[in-house]
Formats: structure tokens, C-alpha cells, sequence
């Protein structure tokens, strides 16, 4: 088999401007999702570029699902100091729960500096140095490939926490547990799914191909139920085309969805239910295999219907042009 060889492409042979070309090529919702898959942030949804934070600009201002602050600082160079204090004045000015800062190289010193302050923040602010890169094949078009040098240590962090001001409770700890298990034993099946760190939280969530909706699973122990929802946050139109395709979805899947509309709330809910004692470890890898079956059949055919229905219902939150890769 004649096999070809990977080639690295200089950055500047592409994006000759940080803001114009890289900053605006990021933006776009297929490469937004591109960096938000690999950190495991879903829902990522850009609010703004070149955002203002009193006499500086942030090169990207953007939220979660839920509505927490992100920024993302680019360079197309090494990390330096100068960066270094700006990702911290912007991430003062917006509160911001995750802040990410990309570059071509990240300094050795860079990186400790971000180790060190994911270890001495709580666990509602995260930091992530990601290092970019543009490969080739032949004659092919360059296709970038973001690297995550330095993220934080959710477990470590979560431990911590609690250690300080007692906060995770035994049903915290045994979410954790649990979610830990379940990213286990999915990736030993070989699942789909693409994971990002376990939360000692009732929920967790995967990216769908958008950033308008996304997929979860939930475990609520009161009640002794699981769910496998799509969940969207903030797009009753979305909402509203999909449940056009209803019966469609229904039959396709062989199952009846609850589709819930939630009129007084931003999100919107279309979800599938299953018992579940959380107590009973010896029952978890039963509750594993029920998620990964449904989770992937639901992110496979929301997937492709949120594409069909995208063209109608997408916010161009970024209307400047922007610079393809070719």
C-alpha cells in the first residue's frame, strides 16, 4: 500500500493576521466546534470578536450551554508574558468560567504558569493552553489539528475543593465515581462518543455537531431515572423544526421520544427515559451499555436532522468575511 506523508504547514502560509484571518477563520461555527470537541466543551456558542474589555480587545468572547463566560486569546507565534497577562485581565473582566489561550508554541514556562493556576483556582474556573497546528498530505489542503498541552484536573480539583469547604457530598462523590466508570468502560467498547473529563454532577454531555444543541445523559437518584435527552439551550426554532420530523425520528429510531418544548425556559428538551438504582454498583455497566446505545443513536440521527433543518434556523453571529483553508 503506497501510503502518504504527513507535512507540516507554517501557520502564516494560511492566516497571515491573528485577528483577521485566524481570530474570523475560528469563529466559524464547523471550527468553533472543531476546538470545543477537543477541550469537551459543549455547546460553545461565540458572542462576539474583538470584544471589548475597557481598553483592550478580546479576540473571542463566547458561552456554554449554560450560559457561562468563555474567552479565547490566539497567537500565532509562541506564548509570551504579554498574553499571558491579557487572558487574565480578560477573564477578570468577564468573570469567565473557561479561559482559552491558543498559540503556535506553548513556552515550557507558559505551561506551568497555566498548571499552576488550574491547581490553585476552584473548580468553577478553568484554563486551557492549546497549541495549533496545520498538516498536509501530498498536494492535499492543510487541515489543522488543535493539541491540548495544559488543561486542568477536574478530580484533583473537585478533591480539593471539597477538602476545603466540605462541599461534595457522598452523592457528588458517587456521581463522579460513577461517570468515571461509564467513560471507562464506554471507551473500552470502542464507543463513539467523544469524552472530556468527569464532574461530580447529575449530567453529562457530548457534542452534537452544533452549537446548538447537544446531547446528555442524566442520573437522578431520587427518582431512580436516567435520561438520554438532546438538549437545546437557547433555540425554540430549532426545537420547533425538529418536532416536524417527529414521526420520522420516531420510526427511524423505533422508539417514542418525550418531546418537551419547556415554554418558560430558554432550553428545550427532547428526551428518552430509563430506570436506575444509583446505589446498586453491580448494576452500573447495565446503565453503561443503555446510555452508549441510545447516546450514539441519538447523536447520530439528531445529528444529521439538526444539518437538514441548520440552513433555517442558524444565527450568523459573525457576518465578517472570512478566509478558507485551501
Amino acid at each position: 500500500m503506497d501510503l502518504g506523508k504527513l507535512e507540516n504547514v507554517e501557520l502564516r502560509e494560511v492566516w497571515d493576521h491573528e485577528a483577521l484571518d485566524f481570530t474570523n477563520w475560528l469563529a466559524r461555527e464547523e471550527n468553533i466546534n472543531l476546538l470545543s470537541e477537543e477541550l469537551g466543551i459543549n455547546g460553545l456558542k461565540i458572542l462576539q470578536t474583538e470584544a471589548n474589555a475597557g481598553d483592550f480587545k478580546i479576540d473571542i468572547l463566547a458561552e456554554d450551554e449554560r450560559g457561562s463566560k468563555i474567552i479565547i486569546e490566539n497567537q500565532l507565534e509562541k506564548t509570551n508574558h504579554d498574553h499571558l497577562g491579557k487572558i487574565l485581565t480578560y477573564a477578570s473582566s468577564q468573570d469567565a468560567k473557561y479561559i482559552i489561550w491558543i498559540a503556535k508554541e506553548i513556552r515550557d514556562e507558559h505551561r506551568r504558569a497555566i498548571d499552576w493556576l488550574n491547581e490553585h483556582t476552584d473548580e468553577d474556573t478553568s484554563f486551557f493552553a492549546v497549541q495549533v497546528e496545520l498538516w498536509k498530505i501530498g498536494n492535499s489542503s492543510p487541515a489543522p489539528k488543535f493539541n491540548i498541552i495544559s488543561k486542568p484536573n477536574d478530580w484533583a480539583k473537585a478533591i480539593k475543593m471539597a477538602s476545603q469547604r466540605d462541599e461534595l457530598t457522598d452523592t457528588k462523590l458517587l456521581q463522579l465515581e460513577f461517570w468515571e466508570k461509564f467513560k471507562e468502560f464506554a471507551e473500552n467498547k470502542g464507543s463513539s462518543l467523544r469524552f472530556r473529563s468527569p464532574r461530580a454532577q447529575h449530567w453529562y454531555d457530548f457534542a452534537i455537531g452544533s452549537s446548538e444543541a447537544n446531547l446528555t445523559f442524566t442520573v437522578n437518584s431520587k427518582e431512580k431515572l436516567m435520561t438520554c435527552e438532546i438538549y437545546i439551550p437557547h433555540n425554540k426554532q430549532l426545537f420547533s423544526k425538529l418536532k416536524e420530523y417527529q414521526e420520522e425520528i420516531g420510526k427511524l429510531l423505533g422508539v417514542n421520544l418525550e418531546w418537551m418544548e419547556l415554554p418558560d425556559a430558554k432550553a428545550s428538551r427532547i428526551r428518552l427515559t430509563s430506570y436506575l438504582d444509583f446505589k446498586i454498583k453491580d448494576s452500573w455497566e447495565n446503565y453503561f451499555g443503555w446510555l452508549i446505545n441510545w447516546g450514539e443513536k441519538l447523536q447520530r440521527t439528531f445529528g444529521d436532522y439538526i444539518k437538514k433543518v441548520g440552513s433555517e434556523t442558524r444565527m450568523d453571529v459573525n457576518p465578517q468575511p472570512f478566509r478558507t483553508i485551501s
